[in-house]
């Protein structure tokens, strides 16, 4: 069976190339619209099947990869900053708290359409970090196309307690070990 991963995040393309196995990326073109009333862990769920629903319809015999993810301050969803006044908005507003990311996953075999689908949490706990500290960072890394605005593999790590979890893929943005386990009820094996 072919192996394709619903993203053309270069994030996860690259998580996923850890595992050294054969894949495909393509864009599964999804509204990423949020439901009225839908909670964070609703909404990446459902829109992990969605994407890889969107995308196994264009195969006959593949293992369809779709994930999201979105990260939660005090109960709200937190996205991408974009630019440098709203990184440094979130970036105070994380300071000394808890950020949940949850990640949607989902593994959708074309052949049978039957799913998989989990939603795994990973919190990021901040330490208390000043203005001048968020400044010389956003300056440095300039992470506005990242959630909650930083690079947690990079030198955003030294805004950070401690990170709690069981996968560090999940905090960027694939959770490895739960999909392995999923291949591995699809009889795709890796070693």
């Amino acid at each position: 069976m072919k192996l394709i991963l619903a993203s053309t995040s270069p994030f996860r393309k690259a998580i996923l190339d850890k595992l050294s196995i054969n894949f495909e990326t393509t864009s599964p073109e999804t509204d990423e619209t949020a439901l009225e009333n839908e909670t964070p862990q609703q909404l990446v769920e459902r829109l992990s099947i969605a994407k890889a629903k969107a995308v196994a319809g264009k195969y006959e015999n593949a293992l369809v990869i779709g994930s999201d993810q979105v990260s939660v301050i005090d109960g709200v969803i937190i996205g991408k900053p974009h630019n440098h006044k709203n990184a440094v908005k979130q970036l105070q507003n994380a300071s000394g708290k808890t950020v949940t990311f949850y990640t949607g996953l989902c593994l959708y075999n074309s052949s049978t359409n039957k799913y998989q689908s989990e939603v795994v949490p990973f919190n990021v706990v901040f330490r208390t970090i000043s203005d001048q500290q968020i400044e010389n960072y956003l300056r440095k890394e300039e992470p506005y196309n990242c959630a909650g605005s930083f690079k947690s593999e990079a030198l955003g790590i030294i805004l950070f307690e401690k990170l709690e979890g069981e996968d560090p893929n999940t905090l960027m943005g694939l959770p490895l070990i739960r999909l392995v386990k999923m291949l591995e009820k699809e009889k795709f094996t890796i070693l």
